[in-house]
């Protein structure tokens, strides 16, 4: 596979004469995500943008003598829009260990030391995306699993959920982290059994003196992670990315791809909500930015994962009575900070995985509404994953959205359960309910915590059958969706969700041309297939970023 730049940059102003020569024509049974004409034979582009859709002999006048050709065997849809994915963290982590599917503790142990072997004494080892349910009885990673096979690199490899890391001994040395270190508000460290000796683990805020330690990546390092990442997405027909793990480096990195004419994804960044001022002040000296590269809103934490046990619960966790999970910053900084955000026009975008966390999320977002007047915030909960059930209905009344990642239910959904019981899951990855409140559904993956593949989404979020074969017809069945409600969350809902509306997520003329064509037509397709569905090309502003076989 290889990356296909072979368009100039157009820009079109006013209105485009569509008796001209277009320079790309599209066919295939064509999704448009347009209500009112929701399928079409044939996608017209000029420079980035469409300028006709229709039917395949209305189409056919503007195929000239330079006019590239395209055909779906199985469908064409828009572009799809990850509404929420660690985008540049993945690009690292495709060239990282991976430890996603290491399916064994010695499994693990080995994969750490084959990596540790290629690389110099002193560089770190990051990244890994371990998961200890698909381990026997699930037991924890230690550190001396894996010290002796890495006495010369720091280790620091994270739970697939980003929550708990961990560390070996010379990592532990290097950020001062020992027994005489006390566990810090919204962290938690795990000690050896009657010891207060840490075994490595660490979750949520526990991990930052780690994190605080680990050299930060250069300039050219962040370059090729994000050369490697839009790769990856262009593969997979992903045209559009919020990238939640805002940083000042990550932004100069993308602004750099753009400057260089390499920027093959759409980018809506978002930043930390701690630095809301300084983010703030860069919008009003910068403005929002366009199409490709936005300057978007704010991230922040309630609390942490259901997979790490931080989800933040009303009441304890099954499977761990002591705990209720945990709060990663105090209710009153939160007030403070999404107050101040708010009042700076930003869009909150605002991580919540349980009832309690979702809960109070919705009492403060209620508060500045009730204190500050209705206007269009388009506030957004990311995960939105346990909720009570009255609360699909204040997400619906207050105009939240829900910012949800499909592959996650049939991830979590083999463990899910003897964490919080029969009655809390009933409102678990509630895709269903949601809809069924009126609440605006837009779908990411949370890429590397899950796979970055839309279409995998949309299998998931249609049949929601486990990955470990457990519910082949559907884990919590009555939260299935269509084929046209996942496509709807992946494209319409995602680019509403990002303030794009006008522009991106539907096939219309005036709309970036951003497509993909597909090998199968998912609406064909049995729900059980939909994962094999495979991206034959994908085009964005017009240009093909990928085809498949080159």
């Amino acid at each position: 596979m290889r990356l296909f730049l072979a368009c100039g940059v157009l820009v079109l102003t006013g209105a485009c004469a569509v008796d001209q020569p277009a320079d790309v024509v599209v066919y295939g049974a064509t999704w448009t995500g347009d209500a009112k004409r929701p399928w079409a034979e044939a996608v017209a582009i000029r420079g980035e943008t469409i300028v006709a859709v229709g039917d395949s002999a209305a189409i056919a006048p503007l195929v000239g003598s330079r006019t590239e050709v395209l055909t779906a065997s199985g469908m064409v849809v828009p572009g799809f829009i990850d509404d929420h994915a660690h985008f540049m963290s993945g690009g690292f982590q495709l060239a990282s260990v991976d430890l996603r599917d290491a399916g064994t503790p010695a499994e693990f142990a080995r994969r750490v030391a084959a990596f540790a072997r290629t690389l110099q004494p002193g560089e770190w080892i990051l990244g890994g995306d371990w998961d200890h349910e698909l381990w026997p009885g699930g037991v924890l990673p230690q550190r001396d699993w894996i010290d002796s096979l890495t006495p010369g690199n720091p280790v620091f490899v994270s739970r697939l959920d980003g929550h708990m890391g961990l560390a070996n001994s010379l990592a532990l040395e290097l950020a001062g982290v020992d027994h005489n270190t006390a566990d810090t508000d919204g962290g938690v460290i795990i000690r050896y059994h009657g010891s207060r000796q840490p075994t490595g683990l660490l979750k949520d805020n526990a991990m930052d003196p780690v994190w605080a330690v680990i050299p930060d990546a250069s300039p050219s390092q962040r370059d090729s992670a994000l050369t490697r990442a839009m790769r990856h997405a262009a593969q997979l027909g992903v045209t559009t990315v919020a990238e939640v793990n805002g940083s000042w480096a990550n932004r100069a990195a993308v602004e750099r791809a753009r400057a260089g004419g390499h920027l093959t994804v759409r980018m809506a960044l978002f930043h930390s909500l701690h630095d809301w001022r300084a983010w703030a002040d860069t919008i009003a000296r910068y403005g929002t930015g366009d199409d490709w590269v936005r300057l978007q809103g704010v991230k922040g934490f309630v609390d942490g994962s259901l997979g790490s046990t931080t989800a933040a619960f009303d009441d304890p966790y099954d499977d761990e009575p002591e705990t209720t999970g945990t709060m990663v910053i105090a209710e009153d900084r939160l007030r403070s900070l999404l107050g101040a955000a708010d009042s700076a026009d930003l869009q909150l975008a605002i991580h919540a995985i349980g009832d309690r966390a979702n809960g109070l999320l919705l009492d403060i977002f209620d508060s500045l509404q009730t204190e500050r007047g209705t206007r269009d915030r388009r506030w957004r909960i990311e995960h939105a994953q346990h909720l009570r059930p009255a609360d699909f209905d204040r997400f619906a009344r207050l105009g939240v959205i829900a910012a949800v990642q499909p592959y996650h239910a049939i991830d979590d959904g083999r463990w899910a359960e003897k964490r919080i019981g029969p009655e809390r899951i009933k409102t678990t990855y509630a895709f269903r309910s949601f809809l069924d409140a009126g609440v605006v559904l837009a779908f990411g993956s949370d890429w590397t915590v899950a796979p970055l593949s839309p279409t995998l989404g949309i299998y998931a979020a249609v049949t929601r059958r486990t990955i470990d074969g457990a519910n082949p017809g559907g884990w919590m069945p009555q939260e299935k969706i269509s084929v046209d409600e996942a496509l709807h969350a992946y494209t319409v809902a995602s680019a509403y969700g990002l303030f794009m509306e006008e522009h991106l997520g539907r096939l219309q003329p005036g709309y970036a041309a951003d497509l993909v064509l597909l090998d199968a037509n998912l609406m064909d397709v049995a729900p059980e297939e939909l994962n094999r569905v495979a991206v034959e090309a994908t085009l964005v502003g017009g240009c093909v970023v990928y085809r498949a076989g080159l």
